[in-house]
């Protein structure tokens, strides 16, 4: 919880930001060719100050918020956002699994479809079965090109007039020129909702914070649905799901009223605020995928251990782009699929090589790893070749040149705790 006497504090600071000169306030920069930033939090990265001046990169509505209570801000998918806090990464960790903690997402896109053809064009562009998504229902899903590769992966809630779709801060752009150009034969059109930010509170406290303020019974809202909603008289979109494994709520609100939101959050019991590094922890001790390191437009569904994505109908009408080579894959097994691993030893980072007992040949590669804080030892996610699948399974990864032992093992590797009613 941060207290009232806090925020007076934070206000002051805020208001000598203000004060300042944009050119001259500070940003530490994290420099990184990956789409997203891993949990190897500031080691294996460039770090670097540079001025605001000249700069393309923008900044969510709260960001003088994040600088006032002390974060860390790097570039991250064309924004500045909080890496970690003062009480570090492996605190932030702790306190989503144990507490609520609040997460800004503004950087992600929020897209909505309207039309009469809003269905048959969701469907054109994604592999899940949209047609029966009951209303006020959500489902992660794909988007696939031609080849079956994932463009990217999206959550699509089914409204009564429209369709909503979140996706990766780091590809909305590529994403919105590919929807253009496929809704041309649609009778459908396209919002991007430039003007809301994004908020997602974590953690098995998050309901009782979020209930104190809110205008519905949570208790009566279901894991993946949604609702609009009034949060302190704030109008909201509320839908409950996340990227962390734990139960909670992923808040969409006009970006003029996101400080106040923002604030408003942070006030409640229990409630603290995250940064992007607890987030790619959290979400790999859950099994869940990053894009750019464990999924991309070469790799499929199939291959990303993905296939429960694909709807039972989708599967045999197909419709959707790279459906052949899909179904191929679904038929006759792919050459590769992703994996969970246990390392026994220091962690193994993205683009570690994977290799059989032998230590001779390659049989695959590591995309995502961290020391995991719950587990307390080191975990990761990446991709072995046909065989070599099963859970139990004996390779090894060549961390500096040493080879440390690692296990195939099923995924999450922390129990999800979603909620249910």
């Amino acid at each position: 919880m941060y207290t009232n006497t806090m925020f007076v504090n934070v206000s002051r600071q805020l208001h000598r930001l203000s004060a300042r000169t944009p050119r001259s306030v500070p940003v530490v920069v994290c420099k990184t060719n990956q789409v997203e930033l891993g949990a190897r939090i500031l080691t294996p990265i460039l770090l670097q100050t540079r001025s605001l001046s000249g700069s393309q990169v923008k900044k969510t509505a709260v960001y003088d918020v994040h600088v006032a209570l002390g974060g860390k801000m790097v570039e991250f998918a064309g924004y500045y956002l909080p890496v970690q806090y003062p009480k570090g990464v492996k605190q932030e960790h702790l306190h989503t699994r144990e507490s609520a903690s609040l997460f800004d997402v503004s950087h992600m896109g929020q897209v909505k479809i309207y039309g009469p053809d809003r269905v048959k064009f969701v469907e054109k562009l994604v592999v899940g079965d949209i047609q029966a998504l009951e209303e006020g229902h959500s489902q992660l899903s794909v988007i696939t090109n031609e080849n079956g590769g994932i463009i990217d992966d999206t959550i699509i809630t089914k409204e009564a007039d429209h369709i909503a779709m979140v996706v990766n801060g780091a590809c909305k752009q590529k994403d919105l020129a590919h929807f253009q150009e496929k809704i041309q034969d649609f009778d459908a059109t396209l919002e991007h909702l430039e003007h809301r930010s994004l908020f997602a509170l974590q953690g098995p406290k998050s309901m009782h914070a979020l209930q104190c303020i809110i205008n519905v019974d949570l208790s009566k809202m279901a894991f993946m649905t949604s609702a609009d909603v009034e949060i302190g008289g704030i109008s909201c979109g509320l839908a409950r799901g996340g990227y962390t494994g734990e139960d909670g709520f992923e808040v969409s609100v006009d970006s003029t009223q996101a400080p106040e939101l923002m604030k408003l959050l942070l006030d409640q019991d229990g409630v603290e605020p995250c940064g992007l590094g607890a987030r790619d922890s959290l979400r790999l001790e859950a099994g869940m995928c990053l894009y750019g390191n464990d999924l991309d437009e070469n790799t499929t569904p199939v291959e990303g251990s993905l296939l429960w994505v694909i709807g039972k109908r989708r599967r045999e009408e197909g419709g959707f782009l790279g459906f052949d080579k899909i179904a191929e894959q679904i038929k006759n097994k792919p050459s590769r699929k992703r994996v969970g691993l246990m390392i026994d030893g220091p962690p193994a980072r993205a683009h570690v090589e994977l290799f059989d007992e032998n230590q001779d040949t390659v049989r695959g590669e590591i995309t995502s790893g961290t020391f995991s804080p719950c587990l307390k030892k080191p975990i990761a996610m990446g991709y072995v070749e046909k065989g070599l699948t099963k859970s139990g399974t004996k390779l090894f990864a060549k961390v500096r040149n040493k080879m440390v032992p690692a296990t195939v093992v099923k995924m999450p590797f922390v129990p999800n705790k979603y909620y249910k009613i």
